[in-house]
């Protein structure tokens, strides 16, 4: 399996990285950002997004990690990239269009995952409707 791969959102694109040991993707941040904030130069917007989001900035070094990803030349080198939950962090700092829809399904689920915790037979059946969506057998699912 390719451990690069690049991504389309609304048209731009998103450098992604498998990490095997992790076991997790990485996005390149600068890719995010700038398809989110719709900035001519998103790497001026991060230093702004940081400046204005003490939180988000004490943070970075946590959030962000160099990880090789290819160039727009060509070439491999070191970019800043952050797991889900580390660009679902930046995503929350910035006040775009585009980041609105986002911030909007972070919090639905983060209000079904309380739901959840409080009452676990949400979550089962919401697994289970999800099961079902993916074309699996529901007798399959349950003992006879």
């Amino acid at each position: 399996m390719d451990s690069s791969i690049i991504r389309q959102f609304d048209s731009k694109q998103i450098r992604t990285h498998w990490d095997p040991e992790e076991e997790e993707w990485y996005f390149s941040v600068v890719d995010v950002v700038g398809a989110l904030s719709e900035s001519a130069d998103p790497k001026q917007y991060i230093k702004k997004m940081r400046t204005r989001d003490a939180e988000l900035n004490s943070k970075w070094g946590t959030i962000c990690t160099p990880v090789p990803m290819q160039a727009p030349d060509g070439k491999t080198r070191k970019t800043n990239a952050a797991n889900m939950q580390g660009v679902l962090r930046i995503v929350q700092s910035i006040p775009s269009k585009k980041a609105e829809p986002f911030k909007l399904w972070l919090a639905q689920v983060g209000a079904e995952r309380i739901e959840e915790t409080i009452d676990p037979e949400i979550a089962i059946d919401r697994a289970l409707e999800t099961y079902l969506k993916k074309g699996y057998d529901k007798d399959r699912l349950l003992p006879a």
